[in-house]
């Protein structure tokens, strides 16, 4: 019954009930145009039943619980034995089923894998972005578990299971089973040729114990670890003066007869954001592990993981960012104000056409590198070794002004815990850090022009294949290689170079593959120069109305 005070009015109706996947034109077309034809219908058919479910009230409202209900750690059982267990919310588990029954870790294991895994990584992290965590670190171990051919044939079928199981026990008897890593340390953080972690051998070969920390271990919960120790001399002399021994190691959490492998969970951080995911500190004294790859090679190792879960974070960012989107344009649909409807409005017309750009240019690059992997040949493998970091940096900075600007289209409501805006925001910087803040990206972009040329090759084939499609697509490519032809000081201003990389890489794709009126608020502001300092300061003369209207979710 209504009170007599007042009747409710004007309010935006939630926004659910609705197929995240098809609803979002940009991420439909890109599975299209980079998927054989042959998969597009099964493929089409299981993203929109996952973007269905990613749209249902049940599964949003797990999100919500999974997010206000944080892990708990549990260090001793009540006779005072060290367990070393977390304790999640039960819609944490639900989520996390889920997501590994949608095929979220099985890029590896089927044609097209790589873009249908990310189209769909892309629509879950919508709902509860704190599952995305373990999901993509099981999927990015694969690559570095296929340094040594007999842990991939033993490890890589459970990696890539549909099937979830929580219980902590051999992973040899477990249907499927999750990774997480360890590689940072207290003293080292993102230098982790600076760890100090002991690795000394054992009578069996190839398995060592491992003693020292981790300041950062994700996914504490997982069966299995990869991190990284001194190995050879380096552990002989406890970690000291070995910088040229940094190995990779498996670390299961309980060893094959049963009984718990070494693997102190000291505490659980308290964050930001991501709250439903356990991020940890760990200690080993004692620990077993396997090493992988050859001693003194860890970093080479691991790379293979750490790339493919720079890519999640772009596309992590992008699911954000697309959510982001889709909540301020609904809201401004349905909302009126000053005579009509927000949408319709100039000035917030601009801003909503603003962030749609912003959100359809990190989904259409996102899913470009998926397809990349796909291919697997030289040239796209040498693409990925520039774009992928160049793409971490600038998607990943994108989002939290993305996210912020949504979050004020919704003025009042949107700054209320209840719009999903703030946990939306909070979570924006995630990506940003995890795997490399800025400045290792932005180095390790400079690391690959100045020692792969390949790279560099690769990329400019890339963008060149929208050459002569619009002036100032045209201007930034000749203005992006006259930067590159002088390297010399590159460091002071490599964040400025590796943000014309992929914001050129961006607007390439966009004039090929995107609707003219998107291509053309975008080149005439992130390429042209006609842009404020803030989002909704686009060119009034654009066709923003039609950029809106394709960013609009259809419920």
């Amino acid at each position: 019954m209504a009170a007599r005070t007042h009747t409710v009015t004007n309010q935006a109706p939630p926004l659910v009930a609705y197929d995240l996947f098809t609803a979002d034109r940009a991420l439909v077309e890109a599975v299209g145009r980079h998927l054989d034809p042959a998969l597009l219908d099964e493929a089409r058919g299981e993203l929109s039943a996952l973007g269905r479910t990613s749209g249902s009230a049940q599964v949003q409202k797990w999100g919500v619980l999974a997010n206000e209900n944080p892990p708990k750690l549990l260090t001793h059982d009540r006779y005072g034995e060290r367990l070393d267990e977390v304790e999640f919310h039960p819609s944490w588990h639900r989520l996390l089923g889920k997501g590994v029954s949608a095929g979220l870790t099985a890029a590896w294991s089927r044609p097209g894998g790589h873009v249908r895994r990310a189209a769909g990584f892309l629509v879950w992290s919508q709902v509860e972005a704190g599952n995305g965590c373990p999901l993509s670190m099981t999927h990015a171990a694969v690559p570095a578990l296929r340094t040594d051919p007999a842990l991939a044939a033993e490890w890589e079928p459970r990696l890539t299971s549909t099937v979830y199981d929580q219980d902590l026990r051999p992973a040899a008897r477990k249907a499927g089973a999750l990774f997480g890593m360890g590689m940072t340390e207290k003293q080292g953080g993102s230098d982790v040729r600076a760890n100090t972690t002991v690795a000394r051998p054992l009578a069996e070969d190839g398995t060592y114990e491992l003693t020292g920390h981790k300041w950062f271990c994700s996914a504490p919960m997982s069966d299995g670890f990869l991190v990284l120790a001194q190995a050879g001399p380096a552990g002989e002399q406890g970690g000291q003066g070995g910088r040229d021994a940094l190995t990779c190691f498996l670390v299961p959490r309980v060893l094959a007869d049963g009984t718990r492998n070494v693997f102190r969970i000291q505490r659980l951080k308290d964050k930001l954001g991501n709250r439903s995911n356990a991020s940890a500190e760990v200690e080993f004294d004692g620990t077993w592990a396997r090493r992988v790859g050859e001693e003194g090679r860890g970093v080479r190792s691991i790379m293979g993981m750490v790339a493919a879960t720079r890519l999640d974070c772009v596309l992590g960012s992008a699911g954000l960012m697309r959510q982001a989107v889709a909540q301020a344009v609904h809201h401004c649909e349905h909302r009126e104000a000053f005579g009509g409807r927000l949408v319709d409005k100039p000035l917030m017309r601009n801003v909503l056409a603003d962030l749609a750009l912003e959100s359809e240019a990190a989904t259409t690059l996102a899913l470009r590198l998926a397809a990349a992997y796909d291919d697997g040949g030289e040239q796209e493998r040498a693409f990925l070794r520039l774009a992928v970091p160049a793409a971490k940096y600038w998607v990943t900075k994108r989002c939290t002004p993305v996210v912020a600007e949504a979050l004020e289209c919704l003025g009042g409501n949107g700054y209320v815990e209840e719009s999903g805006l703030p946990r939306l925001l909070r979570e924006s910087p995630l990506n940003s850090i995890w795997e490399g803040a800025g400045n290792v990206q932005a180095l390790d972009v400079l690391r690959a022009l100045q020692r792969e040329p390949s790279a560099l090759n690769a990329y400019l084939q890339e963008v060149g294949l929208a050459r002569g499609a619009d002036h100032r697509l045209d201007g930034a490519i000749k203005d992006l290689l006259t930067e590159l032809a002088d390297l010399g000081g590159v460091e002071g201003r490599a964040r400025r170079l590796v943000e014309r990389i992929a914001v050129v890489l961006q607007g390439s794709l966009l004039v090929r593959f995107a609707p003219p009126e998107v291509a053309d608020a975008f080149c005439a502001s992130r390429l042209g120069g006609d842009w404020g300092s803030s989002l909704g300061t686009l060119p009034h003369t654009l066709d923003l109305a039609s950029v809106v209207e394709r960013a609009r979710p259809v419920s």
